[in-house]
């Protein structure tokens, strides 16, 4: 499944919506995404969203989408 985060960069700083990014990431669980982010990554997760076909479709228009894949 390929699912969508919505993340702050730093857990220090107070979360802000100005400052809000998102990465798609394909896993089998959103608990697979957590922990894949935790462990390669400083974000403070906000959201973690399952993709249906229909949103993915929306989501690849977008000339930034990219799927992050993290080494193992």
């Amino acid at each position: 499944m390929i699912y969508k985060v919505t993340y702050q960069e730093s857990k220090k700083e107070v979360p802000r919506r100005e400052a809000t990014h998102a990465l798609y990431i394909d896993a089998e669980s959103p608990i697979q995404v957590r922990e894949l982010i935790t462990a390669h990554t400083p974000y403070n997760i906000e959201y973690i969203q399952e993709l249906d076909e229909a949103h993915l479709a929306y989501e690849q228009k977008n000339p930034d989408f990219e799927l992050t894949e993290f080494d193992a």
